[in-house]
């Protein structure tokens, strides 16, 4: 987030846009996950010892908290849910998406719903891989059907959160670097009991244990949040695998203000099921690439 998008925002739209650093904008209804769950390793889907029940929680809470992203990627796939609250003193918006993610493959896909008063409408469609992200329906001046082609070290917050969702692998790669964690109790969610944890997270550690394009994003979301101990909510389960992950994100709406008053606080909740169950997402083909120019912006 640039300072010309961070400043004059407290009256206008709840989200603002962001720029890539060719400056051509992201999103139009954007706000202001990455790709590469399963770390540096190229296959995320792990060893034949690795799978079918080999993995199992840590007793420790910082270990059990770390590990289970490596843990959720030898999986195979999952499919998702997503929930964005942005709130800052005056505004509200809520977004929720659906979708999935192929570990072994490297490649997502989340539809997401933006909230009413947005600069698009519908739903945008994004297609997440190590380091790139694809968006289509991103602003009224990408033809229809058309996609935009990012680089992840474009976006401010290395796409956490600027398409309205973090996505899985971004959601679970952020607990790589968990500080702190604390067991606060078991609880049964759909007849699956899950440890729940508690703690803070910080991104740039997570980006030095994700390594490679996989790490990029979370990296640049290090360099622009203004609160670098990262509160989050974790529920695994016996194995280790993550089933939902609440983190709350901060940035200043004002640029360069540190005034409680002036603070977005950006509330991602990803929730994951149907492990190992098929996932559809495919890089869009060249063809339907629209290449913006350095100037222009999809608003």
């Amino acid at each position: 987030m640039t300072d010309q998008q961070r400043s004059g925002r407290r009256h206008g739209r709840p989200l603002p846009h962001l720029r890539s650093a060719a400056g051509a904008a992201v999103l139009a209804a954007a706000l202001a996950g990455l790709a590469g769950c399963s770390g540096a390793t190229a296959d995320s889907g792990g060893s034949a010892d690795q799978k079918a029940g080999a993995d199992r929680l840590s007793a420790d809470p910082v270990t059990a908290v770390r590990s289970a992203a490596d843990i959720t990627g030898r999986t195979g796939s999952a499919h998702t849910a997503t929930e964005l609250v942005t709130e800052s003193a005056e505004k509200k918006a809520v977004f929720t998406g659906t979708g999935g993610y192929d570990y072994v493959k490297r490649i997502g896909r989340l539809e997401v719903a933006v909230p009413p008063g947005a600069a698009t409408t519908g739903k945008i469609v994004e297609v997440v891989l190590p380091g790139s992200v694809y968006l289509q329906n991103s602003g009224a001046k990408v033809p229809e059907g058309k996609w935009v082609k990012l680089d992840v070290r474009q976006l401010p917050d290395g796409n956490l959160v600027s398409s309205g969702a973090t996505e899985p692998a971004s959601a679970a790669g952020a607990l790589r670097g968990a500080q702190k964690a604390d067991l606060v109790g078991t609880e049964t969610v759909d007849g699956v009991p899950l440890k729940h944890y508690r703690g803070t997270l910080d991104l740039a550690k997570a980006a030095d244990a994700t390594g490679g394009r996989g790490g990029d994003g979370l990296r640049m979301g290090s360099q622009t949040f203004t609160v670098k101990d990262v509160p989050y909510d974790a529920w695994l389960d016996e194995q280790g695998r993550l089933h939902k992950v609440v983190e709350i994100f901060t940035f200043a709406g004002v640029a360069g203000s540190k005034e409680a008053k002036d603070q977005v606080k950006v509330t991602s909740t990803t929730t994951l099921s149907d492990f190992g169950k098929p996932v559809e997402a495919a890089e869009p083909p060249a063809a339907d690439i629209y290449a913006m120019k350095p100037t222009e912006s999809p608003k």
